[in-house]
């Protein structure tokens, strides 16, 4: 799918319908069929492939052909099912217009077009399109972090709280997993700060190759500042993580050795009836309690009253 935007009255507009693409100052690629791509490749911009915007190396992520900056980051969105995940996006940008490439759905490229005059340093040219669909983007994640943040607090406080009948099994089974979710998006929010910083510096250093690279250094320092915040931000929240983590789990142990503890005790607590039911069932000739009457009810009471002695011990020394 091919979008196409230009600037109007100080706003994003949509290409119409059949309007060359030539006119447009941001094109958006998602998924490009080979016609969209040839598309785009006749107006000098060559459209990497996913495995090329897949390279790890940074040499592949962020350079510069003939004029033309590649730069391609890592960002959190949506796959065609709707399910969370992370994925190279390619911004390639032109003298006249901003190229994107991606093969996900990250929903600031949902917002932006519509925030373009509100974000950033304005759309008037391809500079500040890109710059602004940054900081849309450095939106996104300080907002996913402070989701994040928020969660691991509910699943805290739902651990510490002092009402033991809401520490179930399943709840803490509940608790481990939403962390578990929250430490992957962390994790993704922390890679897609650390490729956006190396893009926005790469792009810094080119600014005194631009018309408005003066003009634009300002909102590149403030950018730098932004994600550097949010790094420290990831980590405060990768220790939040890992806290939570080993809160859940030993109280999954505390509630494990509980259960434990209450079965040995019922056992121990059977243990003394049963020692005087097997001496009475050994089969000797000559045991005279067999041969009384009170026999049977001494046994039954003896039996009861050594399982009430061991309960009265043990709540004395608060093992139950």
């Amino acid at each position: 799918m091919i979008a196409a935007y230009r600037f109007e009255n100080g706003r994003m507009v949509p290409l119409a319908q059949g309007a060359p693409i030539d006119a447009a100052l941001w094109v958006d690629l998602y998924k490009p069929l080979p016609g969209q791509e040839d598309l785009t490749n006749s107006l000098g911009v060559e459209v990497p492939s996913l495995a090329d915007m897949e390279e790890i190396e940074i040499s592949n992520r962020l350079y510069r052909e003939n004029g033309i900056d590649y730069m391609t980051v890592v960002l959190p969105g949506m796959s065609e099912t709707r399910q969370p995940m992370s994925g190279p996006v390619t911004f390639i940008l032109t003298p006249a217009r901003l190229v994107s490439v991606r093969h996900h759905v990250p929903r600031p490229f949902e917002t932006y077009p519509d925030r373009a005059d509100k974000v950033g340093p304005g759309c008037d040219c391809a500079e500040k399109v890109f710059l602004g669909l940054i900081e849309e983007i450095i939106g996104r994640l300080a907002d996913l972090l402070e989701g994040s943040g928020r969660a691991l607090e509910d699943v805290s406080r739902a651990v510490f709280a002092s009402d033991q009948r809401q520490k179930t099994a399943a709840g803490l089974q509940d608790a481990l997993e939403r962390v578990g979710r929250e430490s992957d998006l962390v994790a993704r929010i922390r890679l897609s700060l650390l490729t956006l910083e190396r893009a926005v510096s790469f792009f810094g250093q080119t600014l005194g190759d631009r018309p408005v690279g003066e003009a634009l250094r300002p909102v590149v320092k403030g950018m730098m500042r932004d994600l550097q915040a949010l790094e420290v931000h990831g980590d405060y929240l990768s220790t939040r993580v890992a806290q939570a983590t080993d809160a859940t789990l030993g109280m999954i142990n505390l509630l494990q050795n509980t259960a434990v503890r209450i079965v040995s005790v019922v056992a121990v607590l059977f243990l003394p009836p049963t020692l005087i039911a097997s001496i009475y069932g050994m089969n000797f000739r000559f045991m005279p309690e067999l041969d009384k009457a009170w026999g049977y009810p001494m046994a039954l009471g003896l039996m009861v009253a050594s399982a009430a002695a061991t309960y009265t011990f043990f709540k004395w020394k608060n093992w139950l």
